[in-house]
């Protein structure tokens, strides 16, 4: 489960009655991310009250957080067979429902929940509208809906009035935030008027670094976590974003030394009963440090007691620090025993990304063998960006990136496409740009011509990419007879400056060359002649030079009644 999703503190509000003492401990420890902690509080409060539905239902939240799914749908059922009338029950259900990719389920538990309580209860709409905005499958619109029913007081009799909480504002920002687009504004609004409630909350503060993020406003999406540790020094969700932030792959961001700096702060002031957990991020934390030998002692030490989940992180934390020492055959043998024991269907997005980086290092003496296993980190690139659900363009990018560098250029091309199809892309000029350059490099000419003819449309004033277009249609024109590249050349040519024209050397000899050969076979000696001239000056050894004057020296030999027989018509593919 992901962390950044799974603050739970949306529906921790203890002003809803009095609660058991374990309870409200329990509570404050979801808050604060301590859920093993959590876990032991509420198993307390269910022993002292069976029939607390609600302790029931913040333990399977706790088991959640401690990504037990398993031990989650436990503790729901086993309340509702204690409470079977519950609706905060039946909500929880739903959630497993979600989770299990059962949305039809899932939306009939919460539609009896919300009739069961006409949609005014507070715990209950919660339940209901973090479960649709956490969970990928669930309907974020749903999640809004039913905390603006929760929330709206229009023409009810003042007894009938629902008074709204820190966790009620806290929910409907999160509902508008995984909506996402226009609505992160009002995202920030519903967070601000959670901190008038309580000017203290850090969870609304850190929740507004996530709507800032976002909206790729970086540096106050950083602030905005600082600030929340500010004003809670043992608040650990917001280190936990600080160390996500610098952990991310991403030039604006990726810095390991403060990747660590905040996982170790978040290890500190975290839950100090999840030793597994704790001990795990501890290996990492040696990882990050460049202690490799450090961080596969720690993850063998802990594979023996860790349950499933870890033994899955653990195992790819040992298999990239055996990479990261280069030895990529550890590696793989690590993570070939990990494929036996779970299968490729339940191997995640980052079991791909660790199998195509280590195939990409392996070596052989067989060129076939080597082939092979190129092949193979493309396939598991491929996979890795297909499964994770955490899809954007700078993702898809990464991926375009790493296909070029295994100089697999069509599977490169199809990437930076594909970073084309998010909306918010600030890069997309950048991706259009290499998509119709890798295009031309896997020899996909009509594709690449296809993919310059849109982007001179849009961009007019790049004008490599006119040079690109004639290069395009050059490959599919190399005796230079049908004219494809001749107006993009020129084009291009037209919009370089004088000053340009050295360091756009080996682009203007393809152009020149070009328009002199459809010159020549269009018999227009006259127009032929000035590029054969500019050729000459930026190159005079050209050979395609060489050979239209030979031909023409040997077509006027013939003309004139010479015996020389005249040699082949030149040619010319250019050069890339």
């Amino acid at each position: 489960m992901n962390r950044r999703k799974s603050l739970f503190v949306a529906m921790l509000c203890i002003a809803n009655g009095a609660m058991a003492q374990s309870v409200e401990d329990g509570l404050k420890d979801l808050y604060y991310g301590k859920f093993q902690t959590a876990k032991q509080n509420l198993e307390k409060a269910i022993a002292a009250k069976p029939t607390d539905d609600r302790a029931y239902y913040y333990l399977g939240i706790a088991e959640l957080g401690l990504e037990n799914q398993a031990g989650a749908a436990a503790a729901f059922a086993k309340g509702l067979t204690a409470v079977p009338t519950s609706p905060l029950l039946t909500a929880g259900l739903g959630r497993i429902d979600l989770l299990s990719g059962k949305n039809a389920e899932a939306k009939q538990k919460f539609e009896a929940a919300s009739t069961a309580t006409e949609g005014r209860n507070g715990d209950v709409a919660r339940a209901i509208a973090d479960a649709n905005s956490e969970i990928v499958t669930g309907d974020r619109g749903y999640a809004l809906t039913t905390m603006e029913k929760l929330l709206n007081n229009e023409g009810r009799k003042k007894k009938q009035m629902y008074t709204a909480t820190v966790a009620d504002y806290i929910e409907l920002g999160d509902a508008y935030r995984f909506l996402g687009g226009e609505n992160g504004g009002k995202a920030i609004g519903a967070y601000e008027k959670a901190l008038e409630l309580d000017p203290n909350n850090a969870e609304a503060v850190m929740k507004q670094g996530l709507v800032n993020y976002n909206a790729r406003l970086l540096q106050q999406a950083v602030g905005d976590w600082t600030k929340a540790t500010n004003m809670d020094a043992n608040y650990a969700p917001a280190y936990f974003e600080l160390y996500q932030f610098y952990i991310t792959q991403k030039k604006e961001q990726f810095s390991l030394p403060n990747a660590s700096k905040y996982l170790q702060k978040y290890v500190e002031v975290g839950d100090p009963s999840d030793k597994t957990k704790n001990e795990y991020y501890l290996a990492a934390i040696a990882f990050y440090s460049k202690d490799y030998d450090g961080a596969i002692s720690k993850a063998k030490a802990l594979l023996g007691s860790a349950n499933d989940v870890y033994k899955g992180k653990l195992t790819l934390l040992a298999a990239d620090a055996h990479l990261q020492k280069g030895d990529s055959l550890t590696a793989k043998q690590l993570m070939d025993d990990r494929l036996k024991a779970v299968g490729e269907d339940k191997l995640e997005a980052l079991d791909f990304k660790l199998l195509s980086a280590i195939y990409g290092k392996l070596k052989h003496a067989d060129s076939a063998t080597n082939a092979g296993y190129m092949a193979q980190a493309g396939n598991y690139l491929e996979r890795y960006a297909e499964v994770d659900t955490a899809k954007d363009a700078d993702k898809y990018r990464i991926v375009a990136e790493s296909f070029k560098d295994m100089r697999n250029y069509a599977k490169a091309a199809k990437w930076y496409g594909k970073a084309l199809e998010f909306k918010e892309n600030t890069s997309a000029m950048n991706d259009q740009f290499y998509k119709g350059f890798y295009e031309y490099y896997a020899g996909n000419y009509t594709a690449s011509d296809s993919t310059w003819t849109d982007f001179t449309a849009k961009y007019p004033t790049q004008l490599t990419a006119f040079y690109w277009k004639g290069m395009a249609n050059f490959a599919q024109d190399q005796q230079a007879k049908d004219g494809k590249a001749k107006e993009p050349f020129e084009k291009y040519i037209s919009m370089i400056k004088p000053e340009d024209e050295a360091r756009s050397k080996r682009n203007l000899i393809n152009a020149y060359t070009y328009l002199m050969l459809y010159h020549y076979n269009k018999d227009d000696k006259a127009a032929m002649q000035p590029f054969m001239d500019k050729l000459v000056t930026l190159d005079p050894a050209n050979e395609t030079v060489r050979q239209v004057k030979e031909y023409l020296e040997s077509t006027n030999k013939a003309a004139a009644g010479g015996s020389a027989a005249a040699p082949k018509a030149p040619a010319s593919k250019g050069t890339k």
